[in-house]
């Protein structure tokens, strides 16, 4: 986890080190405020010399001053270090979730991200900003006033060797207790993210079905979990201030006790202790316990920090196992694909495959599609062509070559592939079919519409092409957002093209027309249609039927209908009672 998040301190390194060095001489300034009172009040107020009042007078000024230039420039220093740690943090997770695959964003929920790159990371940069300050403020005025208050009276000391086991092991009972319920608080705030971005996501369907109430249900419980856990964490650590005045207090009492009787009793029972002395053990032992103080306000804070640090450090850790392939291949031969013998699982602990022995040779150009009942993988199969996912056994070949060997930009430059769930960014038309080429003209992007039957819409809005579609394409229709996704997809000019149930929300009849542009248009390109609807790839080169990660059967719709099975079957059941012409 350490070294995970050290990474991340790079352009913060020069302050974080200034920070411990500042506050180490502010530490000490500190100290020598409580001997020069002494010396004031021992040397000039007693003794009536007004020359040595002034002359410790302002050397007491000058430490003060001194003291207080030390910490602001530490405070400085320690924000500039914190928040360009925290900047590197958030910048090197969010790089990081770029380069997942697949497979890593099944680890991690949306929710589980967000409260990480947000919530965990405010926390991290605020225990980094107490380790470069306080870490190292705490311990030295610790040991600087234990070493002043024994050279002032080592007896009376040793009051300050009692109250430190009794604040450790206090210490000991909050940090066992009070961790793992705040462990489970931060993963608490993952379900109240992920509730409230489901509700934000499923709005429509939710006042569809006037489930607002049942909604505030859910995030009410949830939240208060949180409360409950917060509340029984915070009641735990509670006990440490109480603790700490105890020891303050027994302190002061013990030592005004025993330093009191010290000098009234002839000045013989403390040799060397002093009316000034005194005074000055009274501020070692407030600087003394208000480091223990401090270092107890650190492990509780590096203790409720903790689960956030390997929260993120999980994040940064998380390799891509999907790589270029060791030989770099940066061209595609042709749109041809294979697969022998491919077997796919998604994690290693799963019982069953989800794809089982699967071999198939597709020519290119060819128009493949795929069919089958839900959860029988078909989008499992056309995720390894791209390599979205890799293969646990076989080999998946392109253009004649192993997807393992290719150069992972340009594999996925020339296999477009519109996936299941349809998704638009916000800004203009333009610019969400540009993400297929930025370097498109206007008239490249109009084309490609056209081919997508998309343009027919478009040219409705008041501002065509330049209409700006909200996050998520919420202002257009779902037929209207596959269309402009196969358009996007098309502008890479792609070897071979995956339509993944892309057209699902289209009509039978502007579906009809999509494919046949695609007939007309890229009748070189690979295209691999998977569709729920038998009438969207009836006219398919070959067709593939998935049953349970499974070939079932294959062949052309005639073939496929005159041996029956499953597509015979799916297809009885979508015609009956359709007309000759439908």
């Amino acid at each position: 986890m350490i070294k995970a998040l050290a990474k991340c301190i790079r352009d913060a390194k020069v302050p974080a080190i200034l920070t411990p060095i500042f506050m180490l001489a502010e530490a000490f300034t500190e100290v020598c405020i409580p001997t020069v009172m002494k010396y004031m009040i021992d040397f000039g107020i007693n003794q009536g010399d007004i020359n040595n009042v002034v002359k410790y007078g302002v050397m007491l000024l000058a430490f003060t001053l001194a003291s207080m230039m030390f910490g602001v420039t530490a405070g400085v220093t320690a924000s500039r270090a914190s928040s360009r740690f925290a900047k590197n943090l958030r910048q090197d997770m969010y790089y990081n979730i770029q380069r997942f695959t697949f497979s890593s964003i099944d680890k991690f929920s949306p929710a589980s991200l967000v409260t990480r790159l947000t919530t965990d990371v405010n926390r991290v940069q605020m225990a980094f900003q107490m380790i470069i300050r306080i870490t190292f403020r705490a311990p030295a005025m610790l040991i600087f006033a234990f070493i002043f208050s024994f050279r002032t009276s080592p007896k009376l000391s040793t009051v300050f060797l009692f109250a430190i086991p009794f604040l450790v092991i206090v210490l000991a009972i909050i940090i066992k207790v009070a961790f793992p319920i705040f462990n489970k608080t931060f993963k608490t705030y993952d379900d109240l993210n992920e509730c409230v971005e489901e509700n934000v996501r499923g709005i429509r369907v939710v006042k569809s079905f006037v489930q607002e109430e049942h909604e505030k249900s859910k995030f009410g419980k949830i939240s208060d979990k949180i409360f409950e856990l917060f509340t029984k964490a915070e009641k735990t650590v509670a006990f440490n201030a109480p603790a700490m005045q105890i020891a303050v207090y027994a302190c002061v009492i013990a030592i005004s006790w025993l330093g009191a009787h010290a000098i009234v009793e002839s000045g013989n029972a403390e040799p060397g202790l002093t009316v000034g002395g005194l005074t000055s053990l009274f501020t070692y032992t407030m600087q003394i316990l208000m480091s223990l103080m401090m270092l107890s306000m650190i492990f509780v804070m590096l203790t409720m920090s903790k689960a956030s640090a390997d929260r993120t450090a999980e994040v940064l850790r998380e390799g891509c196992d999907i790589n270029d392939g060791e030989r770099n291949i940066k061209e595609l031969k042709d749109g041809s694909v294979e697969f022998k013998n491919v077997c796919f699982k998604y994690s290693e602990t799963a019982e069953n495959n989800a794809l089982d022995h699967i071999s198939v040779k597709i020519n290119s150009g060819e128009t493949i599609g795929i069919i089958g009942g839900t959860g029988s993988s078909k989008s499992t199969f056309v995720q390894m062509i791209p390599r979205l996912y890799d293969t646990t056994e076989g080999e998946v070949f392109v253009g004649g070559e192993n997807v393992r060997d290719y150069n992972l930009e340009a594999l996925r430059n020339n296999v477009a592939m519109v996936l299941q769930k349809n998704t638009l960014f916000s800004g203009t038309i333009y610019d969400n079919i540009r993400w297929g080429n930025e370097n498109a003209s206007d008239e490249d992007v109009q084309r490609v519409c056209k081919l997508a039957c998309a343009d027919e819409f478009i040219q409705k809005f008041p501002d065509k092409y330049n209409t700006h579609i909200e996050q998520g394409g919420t202002n257009v229709s779902g037929g209207q957002k596959q269309r402009l996704c196969i358009a996007r997809a098309l502008l890479k000019h792609p070897k071979i093209l995956i339509l993944d149930d892309s057209t699902s929300a289209v009509d039978t009849h502007t579906d009809a027309l999509i494919r046949k542009a695609f007939r007309e248009e890229i009748p070189n390109t690979t295209k691999i249609i998977i569709a729920q609807r038998v009438s969207s790839i009836c006219d398919a080169d070959k067709i593939i039927v998935l049953e349970n990660g499974k070939i079932s059967d294959m062949g052309t719709h005639e073939e496929l209908y005159n041996r029956g099975g499953i597509y015979r079957e799916i297809y009885d059941q979508q015609t009956k009672g359709a007309n000759d012409d439908e």
